[in-house]
Parts: structure tokens; C-alpha cells; sequence
């Protein structure tokens, strides 16, 4: 019986610094830009993408349009951006917790 608690106890333990990782992501500086016009990836129209370590994932939990005119000089399907991102990939696309855009080049 108690093999068995200790081993409940150190399940839920386990359990919990796992939540904890998920909970405190560190942001990350990653490219940014219109997945199919910058990255060359295969959709159904602009939609916003993230370049992380050479790899681009299109994006969930923001999108394209909520981060200026896309079309604009500067926009996504013209100019690679950098932004300051938290979240996680899943399922080869990138869920974002957080994803705010650095101004300048």
C-alpha cells in the first residue's frame, strides 16, 4: 500500500512541473511573414507563419490581419518580420500563447 501512494504521489508530481513548464514558456525571437508569399508553403491563402530553427509552422492563436495590412510595404506577404513569441508546435502547426511583433526592420 504504500509502494502505491509513493507512486501516486510522485505521478501527480511529475504531472505538476510538467504543467508548470507549459505555463512559464520563455519567449523566443522568431522570422515572421505570410506562409505562403514569404515561406513558400502550400494554403489556402495568406496566412500567418513562424520560422522557428529553419522550419516554418503556420500559426494559431493570432492571425494575419490583427497585425496590419498584409499587403502593405511592410506587411507579412511582402517582408519577413521578427517577433517576440510564446507557445508551443503541435500537430506541425504553432500554437501561440503570446505573439507580439518587433517594430523596425
Amino acid at each position: 500500500m504504500k509502494k502505491a501512494l509513493f507512486i501516486l504521489f510522485l505521478f501527480v508530481g511529475i504531472a505538476a512541473q510538467a504543467q508548470d513548464k507549459k505555463t512559464t514558456e520563455k519567449p523566443q525571437i522568431v522570422e515572421t511573414a505570410c506562409g505562403e508569399c514569404q515561406f513558400g508553403m502550400k494554403g489556402n491563402g495568406c496566412d500567418l507563419a513562424v520560422r522557428i530553427d529553419g522550419k516554418a509552422y503556420f500559426v494559431d492563436g493570432t492571425t494575419i490581419d490583427q497585425h496590419g495590412d498584409a499587403h502593405a510595404k511592410d506587411g507579412f506577404c511582402n517582408a519577413i518580420r521578427k517577433a517576440s513569441v510564446t507557445g508551443k508546435v503541435e500537430n506541425d502547426r504553432f500554437k501561440a500563447t503570446s505573439f507580439t511583433l518587433i517594430k523596425g526592420k
